[in-house]
């Protein structure tokens, strides 16, 4: 019984770490912008963003395709999927969807939209969004240092550098500038 009910808490724990959000969620074909099927196709693809462009009743993006982790957001990634337009009615302002965030959008693939990267004459998926999810910035990840993990402390962890890897950051801690009491000069 106890063992039963371990592995239904893990479980839980695992669907817990990768929540999808609710207008991201169904099954979508496992497409990229470079198949040339995805035509007609309704698509879940996200990645960086990397221009905005307000038109008169909608906005278009153009974004650089990553593959998707299981909560949906785009991994990080040395190579890309391709690119694609994504268009969605309504005004997005620039300054909130700058170049390099994360988003994910859910459509439909209506067709090409041709450009140029660079001198390259670029065909892009052109997606009409349904939803357009911009993910917040990451945050880079720093080791945490516990100034009583090497003693007997509250946070003694045993040798080695406890529960996070990585050498423990130097912390600068500047004291403020006290004027020392003068001493006065011995009476004769």
């Amino acid at each position: 019984m106890y063992r039963l009910s371990a592995i239904a808490v893990f479980a839980a724990s695992l669907a817990a770490c990768a929540t999808v959000p609710t207008p991201l969620r169904g099954d979508y074909p496992a497409l990229t912008p470079r198949d040339p099927g995805a035509q007609g196709q309704s698509v879940r693809w996200g990645g960086e963003i990397i221009r905005v462009e307000p038109k008169a009743d909608t906005t278009c993006f153009e974004i650089l395709a990553r593959a998707l982790d299981a909560a949906t957001r785009p991994i990080r990634r040395d190579t890309s999927q391709g690119r694609f337009v994504a268009c969605h009615p309504g005004f997005y302002d620039p300054e909130d969807y700058e170049r390099g965030r994360e988003v994910t959008v859910v459509g439909r693939v209506t067709g090409t939209d041709h450009g140029k990267v660079g001198e390259f004459d670029y065909a892009y998926p052109h997606v009409d969004a349904t939803d357009i999810h911009l993910w917040p910035k990451r945050v880079p990840h720093t080791p945490y240092y516990d100034p009583w993990m090497y003693g007997f402390g509250p946070g003694w962890y045993g040798p080695g550098w406890g529960p996070y890897w990585g050498a423990p950051p130097i912390i600068i801690r500047e004291r403020p500038h006290r004027p020392h009491p003068e001493t006065p000069a011995p009476r004769r």
